[in-house]
């Protein structure tokens, strides 16, 4: 089971946000196929990695990732304006290939995680593969169609807000996004000094030894 993968509509989409704060009903996603090659392979390796399946949000794994060239991924699709807002309730996520499921249903089921079993037992059936539907989806149409907004959602529908990430990510918090990593770095490079100097004393430790094994040796071939 691959997680954060699917489609909307006839494109294949990988789900960054699963949801944007204050508005439930929208997510956030990329369009793979339409991604620049480099940008792509670097979103896909986090992706199927372990710790991109272990996050409920993906782009907790992409904000930590650095591509080759040393750029943080998910400032690269934000800069690039790679992320686009769609509606949960269009998004049909496709874990594996026995498995079809609206994003806004899996939402729903996390949010009732907390209710206990009858959640956990909900999630374990779009797991393995037998799909779920909330009793007030039955009798609605599953088609990818364009379904009615409230009068207020109108605006979300405009060319501008389609580019999504702004919404999300401000050029601030990402400048304090790149300072927090900054600073993961540093206390990285000062743990690894410091294990540099230990490994330099022990080896300084164990060379004059060596030598008197080496002298003893030569005393008893003599």
């Amino acid at each position: 089971m691959i997680k954060h993968v699917g489609r909307h509509g006839q494109d294949k989409v990988v789900v960054v946000f699963n949801t944007v704060p204050n508005e439930d009903h929208m997510a956030l996603v990329v369009y793979s196929d339409r991604l620049p090659l480099m940008l792509h392979d670097e979103v896909m390796r986090v992706l199927e990695s372990k710790v991109g399946q272990q996050e409920k949000n993906l782009a907790d794994a992409l904000f930590r990732h650095v591509m080759p060239d040393g750029t943080n991924t998910l400032g690269a699709l934000h800069s690039g304006g790679f992320m686009k807002k769609v509606q949960t309730s269009q998004v049909i996520l496709q874990p594996n290939a026995r498995t079809n499921v609206r994003l806004d249903e899996i939402n729903n089921i996390l949010k009732k995680m907390e209710g206990g079993e009858e959640a956990i037992r909900q999630l374990a059936e779009v797991e393995a593969g037998r799909g779920y539907a909330d009793n007030k989806y039955l009798d609605q149409p599953r088609d990818m169609g364009e379904p009615n907004l409230p009068q207020q959602d109108t605006s979300l529908r405009t060319s501008s807000d389609d580019m999504a990430s702004s919404d999300v990510l401000s050029n601030a918090d990402l400048a304090k996004s790149r300072l927090v990593q900054a600073e993961n770095f540093r206390s990285q490079a000062h743990g690894l000094l410091e294990e540099a100097k230990r490994l330099e004393s022990e080896a300084k430790a164990l060379t004059p030894k060596a030598k008197n094994v080496r002298k003893s040796a030569t005393k008893e071939e003599a």
